[in-house]
């Protein structure tokens, strides 16, 4: 058999040879993936240790996004909405055999929170141990607190798991495998924890392999030289879909394929122009060229996420002579070269995307083509992912091309209230609209329901402050020989603890 590694300075792609039938790796179950492990912090790489099963949150969330209990057996919210408590679970112990309290609960949860993520954002005074629960005291009511602890970045590690200065040693948790080695940014490899305080797992072993290649990931999989092969591209899933070897799992995730708009840009300000942009294209047929799946987003968010998808709004169509005649009210008339002017100023926007993704480089491509049937020049940047968010500060930003994850935790409204209310790096830019932002600030503070969800939504999809352009799909491919995987639309768990080996 053959195993992959990689070279951390390099990049470059070993083939080591390996004895063994029937699995990657004989007893172990390997997973591969493409995000890198950048260290033990739950900031950096929660995402990855909370897939492995290797820690846990206070809170979790089923496949439909309704929130269970985790490390937290119950939980409970005053009457004015100050003041949450949460009952841990008997009886847990963390990896290094020291018991899980509300003490160390609180301590975890206070480094989490002076940290970059969503908790930092939530009005949270004080966390604390009193007569042994987990008790959390808010400025203001905020009832996606639950939510916000079910996030990866919110995992519980142990207190011997932090330096002084509260950043992370090592990965000292309580799920149901523990880490045994740990090589930053490729490989981890863990065993079942003997002492867990749940079900025991029936694999007892398995490792995490970040490959970047999605090329190379299919060719594990289809090759038997890993069990999880997770995030397939198009082409590679059309090819393992016909394979025997393996079954391919394929999902519908609340992440969103979108177009985010300078709102003060001279030529987007008016809400005809960003009306006009999204007119002009052609949702079914970029999903299917590019991703290779019926995925074209009418709104923002896909039916799945039902709670935030509104049959009510008009779906965004594709009509690119409704586009033009948009763009002739605003004055624009076409030049020499079919691109639009007016005032002596080209309809010109450089789009700013990344090639982390592999897709939007190549959606990017298939837009620019779009938007010129209707005489906008589209001028592609593929840079790194960090220039959206720094375009967007210094006001440089002209359109951006990005995929946003709505399901970092179970409830949108924590995606909303960062990224539209009132605005946020990596939603709207330079666009407020009070209605939106008092109904998000009153959802979040459990006040309102659908019509008030589905208001935001209309909002949202009437003035256009990003574009959407298609949803997406979760793809894994898993060898026959494995039995239990899942695929979660929150993308939280992949089964490991589920699993068996298939007889």
């Amino acid at each position: 058999m053959f195993r992959l590694f990689s070279s951390a300075a390099g990049g470059a792609l070993i083939l080591a040879a390996m004895t063994g039938t029937g699995h990657a790796t004989e007893g172990v179950l390997d997973v591969v993936a493409p995000f890198e492990i950048k260290g033990a912090d739950p900031v950096t790489s929660g995402n990855i240790f909370i897939k492995m099963d290797v820690a846990e949150t206070l809170v979790n969330a089923d496949a439909e996004g309704q929130l269970t209990p985790g490390l937290a057996r119950a939980w409970t919210v005053s009457e004015d909405g100050l003041e949450w408590r949460f009952q841990l679970q008997p009886d847990v112990l963390f990896h290094d055999g020291t018991p899980l309290t509300a003490e160390a609960a609180a301590l975890a949860l206070s480094h989490a929170r002076a940290k970059p993520g969503l908790l930092e954002t939530a009005p949270i005074t004080e966390i604390a141990d009193e007569e042994g629960a987990l008790v959390i005291r808010l400025s203001k009511p905020f009832a996606p607190l639950p939510a916000f602890l079910s996030e990866y970045r919110s995992l519980i590690y142990a207190p011997a798991a932090y330096a002084e200065d509260g950043s992370v040693r090592e990965v000292i948790a309580t799920g149901a495998y523990r880490v045994t080695r740990l090589d930053a940014p490729l490989r981890l490899e863990a065993e079942a924890f003997d002492g867990y305080w749940g079900e025991a797992p029936a694999v007892t072993r398995a490792t995490y392999q970040a490959v970047g290649r999605a090329e190379t990931r299919a060719l594990l999989a289809e090759s038997g030289d890993a069990d999880y092969v997770f995030n397939l591209d198009p082409a590679s899933l059309a090819r393992l879909s016909g394979a025997p070897q393996v079954e391919v799992l394929s999902v519908s995730v609340p992440r969103s394929l979108l177009i985010k708009v300078n709102g003060a840009h001279p030529a987007l300000a008016d809400v005809r122009a960003r009306q006009a942009l999204s007119l002009a294209i052609d949702r079914e047929g970029l999903a299917q060229a590019i991703l290779r799946y019926p995925a074209g987003a009418d709104q923002i968010l896909p039916k799945s996420v039902s709670d935030w998808h509104s049959d009510s709004v008009e779906p965004l169509a594709f009509d690119p002579e409704a586009a033009k005649a948009l763009l002739a009210e605003l004055g624009w008339t076409a030049g020499p070269d079919g691109i639009l002017t007016r005032d002596g100023q080209r309809f010109s926007l450089t789009l700013t995307t990344y090639p982390d993704r592999p897709e939007l480089p190549l959606s990017a491509a298939v837009l620019q083509q779009m938007f010129a049937e209707i005489g906008v020049e589209v001028v592609i940047d593929s840079t790194n992912s960090s220039e959206v968010a720094v375009r967007h500060g210094d006001g440089t930003l002209d359109i951006a091309l990005f995929a946003r994850n709505f399901a970092l935790v179970p409830d949108p409204i924590g995606t909303f209230l960062t990224d539209y209310a009132p605005t946020g790096d990596w939603g709207a830019m330079n666009w407020d609209n009070p209605e939106f932002t008092a109904l998000i600030e009153d959802l979040a503070r459990g006040e309102g329901g659908q019509a008030e969800r589905e208001r935001a939504i209309e909002i949202l999809q009437t003035e256009l402050p990003v574009i959407p352009v298609a949803w997406y799909q979760q793809t894994a491919a898993v060898s026959t020989g494995v039995a239990g995987a899942v695929l979660d639309p929150y993308e939280r768990t992949i089964g490991l603890r589920q699993m068996r080996w298939a007889e």
